[in-house]
């Protein structure tokens, strides 16, 4: 059954849970560079792997956990070049020179680290804090616990890449056990921001609202029969909610009233940078209109995945987002929307030292770099490190767990109280382990 309700203004009855404390972030733009960018060739210099380069890996570093004995290769020095940006100093790579002109603005964290060396797995811990599929994503677990400020859009919308293919598929943005209408909803640039939105034309408004309505008399007399049960609530509000956003989301997703500056900005005007640029641009419409999680994809079902040849892999995909995106930071923040919008860019994990057919590198969860702006975030610094090589993580290590742990805290929730009853338990985002803020990246 289709559920309705009738069309309100933005922000008219929204559906905002109050935070735990007073937050810092009040929205996220997570950038997902799905296939693992090479850290130790964009974020996490390493002068002593380009010494050593064409060496084997010393014995010192003792076991490694690689597919296909990667461990026996050459190490590879970084293909481009670092340097100093900004007037911190921060080094990055000459492969992002346009976010490279933000560095004042980033804090990359060099000592994440995770569980599985695969794509799937590891693309749901980073999203849903566990490598098992059916968990909620952390876009879920945000609206589960704040809510929409606009109660004709969802609070966690998902921007894919259009080349489809995510390693692990939709599960990464799903609801998992929390309520159907937590799910990250897709959205794309376009007159069909989402499909089959629209009714038939032959369907006028007035028809529609007749039907409508007596379909949500019918579902609300369903669900007394029903004892209110959860999951079918859920469904209704999930089509009450699309039936709202008939009107608005076609408006939101069409930027051509933007001005040409700031298309340009976007690298919208580009062939290369149109595509990821058009999406940049939306997710940043998209926070404007009171949605709370932002959730956008670059790279198709091998993206970042750079077995065979960092160089080309990186310099295409690169070349496709690092003018966007240094956009998107300018955008924000001469909207004024920098200070309370966390940005995360990142990928599932990074790359290896030691190559890869020749060119190429392999996965390393041991290992890698995030980067956050943003939030009252201080900027122009990186916080822990790799070991002299990048392959794992040394100093000030961080977790996907206290990583997930710390964002929450942004947001001003506390992490060991947002939870959700399932199977006899009390669920969080952190899961059942100890978990807690990363206070060095947060000051």
């Amino acid at each position: 059954m289709l559920a309705c309700a009738s069309l309100a203004p933005a922000n008219a009855g929204a559906d905002v849970h109050p935070p735990h404390f007073a937050p810092r972030a009040k929205r996220v733009i997570w950038l997902f560079m799905h296939g693992g960018p090479s850290h130790v060739d964009l974020l996490d210099p390493k002068p002593t792997l380009t010494k050593y380069s064409g060496q084997t890996l010393p014995e010192s570093f003792g076991n490694v956990m690689t597919r296909r004995n990667v461990k026996k290769n050459p190490l590879l020095a970084p293909i481009r070049r670092f340097r100093p940006r900004g007037r911190s100093g921060l080094e990055i790579s000459d492969f992002l020179p346009n976010i490279a002109e933000h560095a004042d603005d980033l804090c990359v964290i060099r000592s994440m680290h995770g569980d599985s060396v695969n794509h799937p797995q590891s693309v749901y811990q980073m999203n849903t804090g566990s490598i098992l599929m059916g968990n909620p994503s952390v876009g879920s677990w945000v609206a589960y616990g704040l809510g929409s400020e606009n109660q004709n859009m969802p609070a966690f919308v998902v921007l894919p890449d259009p080349g489809g293919g995510l390693k692990g598929g939709p599960p990464a943005w799903g609801n998992g056990y929390l309520p159907a209408s937590y799910q990250g909803v897709t959205m794309r640039p376009g007159s069909s921001p989402i499909l089959d939105l629209q009714p038939q034309p032959s369907v006028t408004a007035q028809q529609q609202q007749l039907d409508l309505s007596l379909i949500q008399k019918l579902n609300r007399r369903h669900l007394e029969q029903r004892e209110l049960d959860d999951r079918l609530t859920a469904r209704v509000k999930a089509y009450e909610l699309a039936f709202r956003m008939q009107s608005e989301a076609p408006e939101l997703v069409d930027i051509q009233n933007e001005t040409q500056q700031t298309k340009q900005m976007y690298g919208i005007d580009q062939k290369e940078t149109r595509e990821f640029g058009e999406r940049c641009l939306l997710a940043r419409r998209m926070l404007e209109s009171g949605v709370r999680f932002v959730q956008l994809y670059s790279g198709d079902t091998n993206g970042w995945d750079a077995h065979a040849n960092v160089e080309k892999n990186h310099t295409e995909y690169c070349r496709r987002t690092d003018k966007p995106v240094a956009g998107l930071l300018q955008d924000l923040k001469q909207r004024g929307l920098m200070e309370d919008t966390l940005v995360i860019w990142g990928g599932e994990f990074g790359r290896m030292p030691m190559s890869e057919q020749g060119k190429g590198r392999d996965h390393n969860p041991w290992g890698y770099s995030v980067w956050l702006a943003g939030a009252g975030i201080r900027g122009g610094r990186a916080f822990g490190a790799t070991d002299e090589i990048g392959l794992r993580a040394v100093s000030d290590k961080v977790s996907v767990t206290n990583f997930h742990a710390t964002l929450l805290h942004l947001l001003g929730l506390d992490h060991n109280d947002l939870t959700y009853f399932h199977n006899g338990l009390d669920k969080r985002l952190t899961g059942p382990d100890e978990a807690e803020v990363v206070q060095g990246i947060i000051r």
